[in-house]
């Protein structure tokens, strides 16, 4: 059975996380991107606490597309170590996984 996972990481702007959602959409290996913020990250960088302003994007793809959006995503990303955490979905409705299928 086919899965839909995805995948979240972080971009320093709005315009950032825009360029690399319209790309992965267009090469086709996201379905969709949702991005969401602004949101507060804090995390210790180069031994200090840093806080920054960022925005947070879910890319949308089947199970079997994820290895190939993360590279994607990672040859994209203008962080050197970019956040990109999978997360399985555990209930997706049967239509928009023949959709998200289809367009990937």
């Amino acid at each position: 059975m086919a899965e839909l996972v995805q995948l979240l990481t972080t971009f320093a702007s709005r315009g950032q996380a825009l360029d690399v959602a319209r790309a992965a959409v267009a090469e086709r290996v996201a379905a969709c991107v949702q991005i969401v913020g602004p949101i507060t990250s804090v995390y210790r960088w180069e031994g200090r606490v840093e806080e920054a302003e960022e925005v947070l994007c879910l890319f949308k793809t089947t199970g079997s597309g994820l290895e190939e959006l993360v590279t994607f995503v990672r040859d994209h990303h203008p962080y050197d170590i970019p956040e990109l955490t999978a997360v399985p979905v555990s209930f997706v409705d049967p239509r928009y996984l023949t959709w998200a299928e289809e367009v990937t």
